[in-house]
């Protein structure tokens, strides 16, 4: 998937209430659950505990945390879009996110979505409402599904 590349935040504004190209695929590794368990605290056995996993977990193997899900959210934005103009971004918070499926360890994951609102932020600011759905290859499910705001600065 090629990076949807606009010039400035009058382009942006075009893309208001449209979807945006689908990511690609990003495979979820134990490693990566490993590195969020350490940064978040969370060491529940069924996101590290591999043998415990395997033997005692429905699902037979380990499970990436939930709130990895949501966390990948501005890394998948940024492959997915640039703002040529902007000089910086930064998240603003969520207003929905439901789990509906677990993440496996080495399940693949992508981002699809789009922006379903843009509004004037500060005197050189925008503030975006993006419509995110984080799938899981496979499942009929998503991994994610999340409103997201962010602002970007010019």
């Amino acid at each position: 998937m090629a990076k949807l590349v606009v010039e400035n935040f009058n382009a942006f504004r075009e893309l208001e209430g449209k979807p945006l190209p689908e990511g690609d695929w990003m495979t979820v590794t134990q490693e990566m659950i490993n590195d969020f368990a350490k940064a978040t605290g969370d060491y529940q056995w069924i996101h590290v505990d591999v043998e415990k996993a395997t033997k005692y977990s429905p699902f037979k193997k380990p499970v990436a945390h939930g709130f990895m899900s949501v966390s990948l959210l501005s890394k998948m934005l940024e492959e997915l879009i640039q703002v040529k103009s902007a000089q910086m971004g930064v998240n603003y918070g969520l207003n929905k996110v439901r789990f509906p499926s677990p993440v496996l360890v080495d399940s693949r994951l992508r981002l699809v979505g789009g922006i379903s609102n843009i509004e004037n932020y500060g005197d050189t600011g925008l503030k975006i409402t993006w419509n995110c759905t984080v799938e899981i290859e496979g499942s009929e499910k998503p991994a994610c599904a999340a409103e997201f705001l962010s602002l970007m600065f010019e």
